[in-house]
C-alpha cells in the first residue's frame, strides 16, 4: 500500500506506474482504493462509478475497470455535502460530519471488496488517501492506516520533495501517528525529484536514520504524468494558459467542477491553447467556451452568475463565438434548471443561460452508463453520469446518437451552441477534429487513450530504474 505525506504527492501516478511495471513483468496485477473523494469518476461496464484514477490504474494494470477498485467513492457537493458511492452505486448523501462518523460500517464492505481482488490476481497495488498523519481522521478510517491495519497490509510512505520539506515530512509522520500504525510502514519513496538524484543521498541516508524505515528509490520528475487523468481540481488552480496556439478555448474552473479531464485531450492538440479561468478574471476572447461538467449544477451557476462569466459566454454567442456544455455545463445552457425533490439544496428552479431552447428536470434515477455514439460522422466512446432529465425544443437538433439509436443533446439553431451528456467523446481523434474543424483549427487526429497508454510504458521504465521494484514486490510477499 502506498500512503502519502499530504494530499498531491503523486501517489496515485506511482500506483499506476507500478502496475504497469508489474503487467509488463507478467504478473496479474490490480490496482485498490478503499476511499476516495473525487468529482472525477469513470465508469465501469455494469454501470457502477469508481474513481478517474483508479479507472487509469486498470488500464496500466491492462484490467477491465471494477466497482471492487474503489468500493467507497464520495462525491463533494455544494452546501458540505457528499453523494456516498458504494460498490459503485448511489447510497446516499451524506455531511462531512455525519460521514466521519458512519464511515467505520463501511470497513466490512472495503474488505469484501478487497478480498475478491486478491482472489483474482497475484498482487493488489493499494492506493491511500490523503495522509495518515492527519491524525484528527483517524477515528474510523478505511482509507491509510485502519485498512492497512485490517487487512495487514505493509505501508510504504511517499513525500514530495517537489514541495520541500520532504525529510520533516517523512519523519514527521512517524512522529505523530500511533505507534502501531507506524509499525505498519516498512519502506519510503522520495517522489517528484528534480536533477541529480545523488545530490539527495545524505537526505536519503537521514530519513533512513530517523525513521528506521528503508527507502525504496528517488522517482524523478515524471513529465509524462501529464497525460495521465487528474483526479483533484487542485491542479486546476494552479494551472495557467497552455501552449500558445493558432486557436483558442476557454473554460471557467467551476468550484464543483466534475470529470474535467474531458478536456485533456485538447491540451495536446498543437493548434489549441487551453485557457483554464479561474476566479476573478473574465472569459478572455476566444474561439470556443466549454462549460465542464458539474457536481452542484444549480450552485456552481450562481457561482458563474457571481463572476460574470454569464455575461462574457454571452457576449462571445453573439460574437460569433461556438460554446459547448458537457452534462451540467449542458444543463446550464438551457432555459431552466428545476429541482422539486431539493437533490442539490433548497433552491427548487434557477433560469438558465437561455442559449438553448430545453429545461431540465433533476429527478429521477442516476443514468450510469458507458456509450458509443456518432457525430458530425465521427464515431465516439464515451460515458454517462448525470442526474435529471433534458427536454425540449432544440432536442430536436441532437447533437449525437448514441448506441446506434438514442438521441443526446441538443443544438442551437445557429449551430454554434451544443450540449451533450456524454463524457469522454473529445478522446476519440475523429470526433474531436471535426470540432475543432468548426472552429478553424487543425488537429493531430490520435486517440488520447493511445497516449495515455503509452505515457504509462515510459512512466514504468522510469520507474524501474529509479525504484527497488524487486524489493516492493518481496515485500507484499510475492515472487518478481
Amino acid at each position: 500500500m502506498l500512503q502519502g505525506t499530504g494530499s498531491d504527492v503523486g501517489k496515485s501516478v506511482l500506483v499506476a506506474g507500478l502496475c504497469r511495471a508489474l503487467a509488463n513483468r507478467g504478473m496479474n496485477v490490480l490496482p485498490f482504493k478503499p476511499q476516495n473523494m473525487s468529482n472525477n469518476a469513470a465508469v465501469t461496464p455494469d454501470g457502477g462509478e469508481i474513481g478517474r484514477a483508479q479507472a487509469t490504474q486498470a488500464l496500466a494494470a491492462r484490467a477491465e475497470l471494477h466497482t471492487d477498485m474503489n468500493p467507497v467513492l464520495l462525491k463533494p457537493q455544494a452546501d458540505r455535502t457528499s453523494q456516498v458511492v458504494v460498490h459503485g452505486r448511489l447510497r446516499g448523501t451524506l455531511g462531512s460530519s455525519t460521514f466521519r462518523q458512519a464511515r467505520g460500517a463501511l470497513l466490512d464492505e472495503v474488505m469484501e471488496s478487497y478480498a475478491r481482488l486478491c482472489a483474482r490476481c497475484e498482487m493488489v497495488v493499494v492506493e491511500g488517501a490523503g495522509s495518515p498523519a492527519e491524525i484528527n481522521l483517524r477515528a474510523g478510517d478505511i482509507a491509510n492506516m485502519g485498512f492497512a491495519r485490517q487487512a495487514g497490509v505493509p505501508v510504504v510512505l511517499v513525500g514530495d520533495i517537489d514541495r520541500g520539506g520532504v525529510i520533516a515530512a517523512l519523519a514527521g509522520t512517524k512522529a505523530v501517528i500511533d505507534p502501531d500504525d507506524a509499525a505498519m510502514i516498512r519502506g519510503f519513496i522520495v517522489n517528484k525529484f528534480r536533477g541529480d538524484p545523488a545530490l539527495f543521498a545524505d537526505g536519503y541516508a537521514a530519513i533512513e536514520r530517523l525513521t528506521d524505515w528503508r527507502g525504496f528509490g528517488v522517482v524523478p520528475w515524471l513529465a509524462r504524468a501529464h497525460y495521465l487523468p487528474s483526479e483533484d481540481a487542485v491542479v486546476l488552480e494552479r494551472a495557467g494558459a497552455g501552449a500558445a496556439g493558432r486557436k483558442r478555448i476557454a473554460c471557467p474552473i467551476l468550484p464543483r467542477i466534475a470529470n474535467f479531464d474531458d478536456l485533456d485531450p485538447l491540451k495536446a492538440e498543437p493548434e489549441v491553447e487551453l485557457i483554464m479561468v479561474p476566479p476573478g478574471s473574465h472569459i478572455p476572447v476566444c474561439d470556443l467556451v466549454v462549460l465542464p461538467g458539474s457536481k452542484a449544477t444549480i450552485a456552481d451557476l450562481r457561482f458563474l452568475r457571481d463572476q460574470g462569466w454569464d455575461i462574457d459566454i454571452i457576449a462571445h454567442h453573439r460574437r460569433g463565438g461556438a460554446v459547448l456544455g458537457i452534462c451540467g455545463g449542458y444543463q446550464m445552457l438551457g432555459r431552466a434548471i428545476r429541482d422539486p425533490l431539493g437533490i442539490e439544496g433548497l433552491v427548487d428552479e434557477v433560469d438558465g443561460l437561455g442559449m438553448l431552447d430545453v429545461e431540465t428536470v433533476l429527478a429521477g434515477n442516476k443514468q450510469v452508463a458507458q456509450v458509443s455514439g456518432a457525430a458530425w460522422g465521427a464515431g465516439f466512446m464515451g460515458y454517462e453520469i448525470h442526474m435529471g432529465r433534458t427536454s425540449g425544443a432544440d432536442h430536436a437538433r441532437p447533437f449525437s446518437m448514441l448506441n446506434g439509436a438514442r438521441p443526446d443533446g441538443a443544438q442551437s439553431a445557429d449551430g454554434l451552441v451544443i450540449g451533450t451528456y456524454c463524457h469522454g467523446l473529445l478522446s476519440s481523434g475523429a470526433l474531436r477534429s471535426a470540432l475543432l474543424g468548426r472552429i478553424g483549427a487543425g488537429s493531430h487526429g490520435a486517440e488520447h487513450g493511445v497516449r495515455v497508454d503509452a505515457a504509462l510504458d515510459d512512466i514504468a521504465v522510469v520507474l524501474e530504474k529509479a525504484l527497488d521494484i524487486d524489493g516492493l514486490v518481496a515485500l507484499a510477499g510475492c515472487r518478481a
